[in-house]
């Protein structure tokens, strides 16, 4: 018996009727593809918090490298630039006008055939993430603005299609495994339905004030003959869910509409447009059932769109364990705010925590802006590789794991400055990376003079580390002590006084089995450093005895 599109759209969550979809995308779906995978995990809090463990891999790994990398970078001119080139006065919009022309002539869909990657090699790139000590790999699957980096099924704008037309996720997939690496995705287009209304507004000022932008105007009859023909825009923005009003006669107050009405940023389903949400659900179970990630990234501070992101998660940690012989290997990230109980691992952006939090976690950051920005190259203004270092120290000795994006340029490659970077951060790691991998927190996380806050979006005001700053690991019968910072000739390990101290038996250098000398101290224990045993960025040092 022929299914009805109705039947055929009828998910576990029930969000959306098959009339409410994109043209054609119910064709697509074939039955059974929407139903979750079965097992114990139940789209619910209860049963995600009740039996998800942190999989071991993650724990050990510590250390991995993101490509955040998609047609925003084509302008070179930095993050959310998809949403900002709409905003008149902005920096991007400026950027876009005098470079691409008017958004109400020309708009964000203009840019995703410049968006070429001729250069890419990505078997280059991953040896020298793996050469920096990388342990697992991130590919972005898609940002908020709506553009799909993979062969998806359920959404025409992708890269297979437009732009590189490859199969970008694919592709770091294949060469991310013949490595050895653990694989990721990000996904942050759960919040395209209003990040995207900015490209729905108008200039509220000058000579083309009222005219309305690209995405408001356009639809798929507009293709026909364009190098777009066959592609709806309206699939691309979002639909015009909450464009900007009439009447607006100045950039400022404008703005501040768009501020405050579509910069939403929870994560409740849009009640205006439910065909979104399952198209979201549509697309990203078929991201996950490609391409059998390790760990999916969600930008979001809840699982994203209420219900739809429960059913992913839950479905993720069932076809995990079918995957792996009954082993849930899964890994879900997102930015809790309030109370958090696990069933994921918690993920802080741009930030870190002041102590050992007993769940594992993640910080993610990036060496300069989430998309590739040229500014940042020519006023080498990159985070270094000593702060690198420093703060995976650090997170590490808090329980946690740091995943760092080094930003792609629109052709695929990395510039002089970042392979610098990367490379230096390989140079601390190839001698020291034993006091990292595979580690557990000790009874306390560190010393030295430096503080560290808690939460996202604190690292720009974090002061640097020092020499002084001392940061503990363990693994096996070992603790491991790390110097953020080249040490002077002794180190002195204020936290082994008196009971811990008269335990230490014997004292070296990771990656040395020479014993160096020690001796207590009414300080410490004070331990000797031989110069050609350091490093720049600091030292680790491996103490037997005390764990």
């Amino acid at each position: 018996m022929k299914m009805t599109k109705r039947e055929w759209f009828r998910g576990s969550a029930g969000l959306a009727l098959a009339s409410a979809m994109p043209a054609g995308a119910a064709e697509l779906v074939e039955p059974g593809f929407d139903t979750l995978a079965d097992g114990p995990f139940k789209p619910q809090w209860t049963s995600l918090e009740s039996q998800y463990q942190v999989p071991d891999w993650f724990r050990d790994a510590k250390f991995g490298i993101w490509a955040h990398w998609g047609p925003q970078c084509v302008p070179e001119a930095g993050d959310w630039y998809a949403r900002e080139m709409y905003l008149q006065g902005s920096g991007s919009y400026k950027h876009f006008v005098k470079t691409y022309g008017h958004p109400a002539d020309t708009g964000f869909m203009d840019l995703l055939p410049r968006w070429k990657a001729e250069n890419w090699n990505p078997d280059e790139l991953l040896d020298l993430y793996v050469s920096a000590g990388a342990k697992y790999f991130m590919s972005m699957a898609n940002h908020h603005d709506n553009f799909d980096m993979y062969a998806s099924r359920f959404h025409d704008w992708n890269s297979t299609r437009i732009g590189p037309r490859k199969d970008i996720v694919g592709i770091w997939e294949k060469a991310a495994r013949k490595r050895g690496l653990r694989f990721g995705v990000s996904n942050h287009s759960a919040h395209a339905w209003h990040w995207f209304q900015t490209a729905y507004g108008y200039d509220a000022e000058g000579p083309r004030r009222g005219e309305r932008y690209d995405a408001y105007k356009l639809n798929k009859l507009d293709g026909k003959g364009k190098w777009w023909e066959g592609l709806d825009p309206q699939e691309l923005y979002g639909g015009a869910v909450m464009p900007l009003p009439d009447g607006f006669d100045s950039i400022s107050t404008a703005n501040a509409w768009h501020e405050l009405n579509d910069r939403v940023w929870d994560e409740k389903p849009p009640l205006r447009n439910p065909a979104f949400t399952r198209q979201w659900y549509l697309r990203c179970k078929d991201l996950i059932d490609s391409y059998r990630p390790d760990m999916v990234y969600f930008d979001n501070f809840d699982l994203p769109l209420g219900q739809a992101g429960l059913d992913i998660t839950a479905h993720f940690y069932n076809a995990s364990a079918k995957w792996n012989g009954g082993k849930v290997e899964a890994v879900v990230n997102m930015k809790p705010h309030g109370p958090f109980n696990g069933g994921i691992v918690a993920d802080v952006e741009r930030g870190s925590k002041s102590g050992i939090d007993a769940r594992p976690w993640q910080t993610c950051t990036c060496i300069g802006q989430w998309h590739y920005n040229r500014r940042l190259y020519d006023e080498k203004k990159y985070r270094p590789a000593a702060d690198v270092i420093h703060r995976l120290c650090d997170i590490v000795s808090k329980n946690g794991n740091l995943l760092l994006s080094v930003p792609v340029r629109p052709d695929g490659t990395i510039d002089s400055e970042e392979r610098k970077i990367v490379e230096g951060i390989g140079s601390w790691m190839s001698r020291f990376s034993d006091s990292i991998y595979g580690t557990r927190p000790w009874q306390v996380f560190g010393e030295g003079p430096t503080q560290v806050g808690a939460g996202m979006f604190g690292e720009s005001s974090q002061k640097p580390f020092t020499a002084e700053d001392l940061r503990f690991t363990t693994k096996g019968k070992a603790l491991y002590a790390i110097t953020l910072g080249r040490p002077a000739q002794t180190v002195t390990i204020r936290s082994l006084q008196g009971r811990d101290q008269k335990r230490v038996k014997r004292v070296e250098v990771v990656g040395s089995r020479d014993p160096l000398t020690f001796r207590q101290s009414a300080d410490g224990l004070v331990i000797d450093i031989p110069a050609a045993a350091s490093h720049e960025f600091g030292v680790a040092l491996k103490i037997y005895g005390v764990v």
